[in-house]
């Protein structure tokens, strides 16, 4: 069966919302929302103000977690400072999920390369999750969309290491490239996993760099704007974030596309299939 995911040209904060009610799957519980801080110096990271709208219908918290490499993120001091510099604390309750430790270990028995996910243990305090994602390129991963968000995004600190490690925290910037790629489709499946399937996607296609919200110093966008997606399959929604970039006809596109394939970024697609929480095939409802 095909997975359905909704689409709209039109970008706005309203529409997102729009959106978001029309798939009309219901978040029990407490809800974490998984954004992007942004690192300090990013120009391209959607802010406080463009998610508001859908963050206040859905009355959950804001959750992040610490990086794993220098900047004005990798620690709960520096992050929870970045969060008032760019205006969540203004807006919205915020939550860093590995403020402290010791993190939570998420069982992946099927995992292909890792069969642990390290996360932030705040991950107890929610029922569900909504996942609102920037899609663009990835100076590692090829692209970064709703998959990324919930394996490097909702892992710890150390858990980020682990999986650009691909089990080896050690080896984070030197693990071999695919297994990395392969590891990220493990860990996202662990988080799919823990919420019983109760997560809804949201991927913006705007301000699409070949460079991922985590550079503080970034390209600047390198084609046109193309449109909001929401699901609740994490797969299908990334995958049709894919396939519309190669359908585009700006010229811009094929930066974005070299960046992708270079990085061989669709095996994370590929791999998250075989892994079963997911479904490359989609239905796409244009709105």
């Amino acid at each position: 069966m095909k997975s359905k995911v909704y689409f709209s040209r039109d970008i706005s904060p309203e529409k997102v919302l729009e959106l978001y009610k029309l798939l009309g799957k219901e978040l029990p519980g407490k809800v974490a929302i998984k954004v992007h801080s942004g690192e300090v110096g990013n120009q391209n990271f959607l802010t406080p103000e463009f998610w508001k709208p859908t963050i206040d219908y859905v009355k959950g918290t804001v959750v992040e977690c610490n990086t794993a490499y220098e900047g004005e993120r990798n620690t709960t001091e520096k992050h929870l400072k970045t969060f008032e510099k760019h205006g969540w604390s203004k807006y919205f309750d915020v939550d860093l999920l590995d403020a402290e430790g010791p993190d939570k270990e998420l069982d992946i028995p099927n995992g292909k390369v890792i069969q642990k996910n390290y996360v932030g243990k705040n991950i107890d305090r929610y029922n569900s999750m909504l996942v609102l994602s920037h899609f663009k390129g990835h100076p590692m991963g090829g692209y970064g969309g709703a998959i990324k968000q919930l394996s490097i995004g909702v892992a710890s600190s150390f858990g980020k290491a682990y999986i650009h490690g691909a089990g080896e925290p050690e080896k984070i910037w030197t693990a071999d490239h695919d297994l990395f790629l392969r590891s990220m489709a493990d860990a996202a499946g662990s988080v799919v996993e823990y919420f019983k399937g109760n997560v809804v996607y949201v991927n913006v296609m705007m301000n699409m760099s070949v460079d991922c919200d985590c550079c503080a110093v970034a390209e600047d966008p390198c084609m046109k704007d193309i449109g909001i997606l929401v699901s609740d399959d994490p797969i299908a929604i990334d995958q049709a974030c894919i396939d519309l970039v190669y359908a585009s006809d700006d010229p811009g596109r094929d930066h974005l596309l070299e960046r992708i394939e270079s990085r061989n970024g669709v095996l994370t697609i590929e791999a998250a299939a075989g892994q079963g929480y997911g479904s490359r095939e989609y239905e796409l409802v244009e709105v």
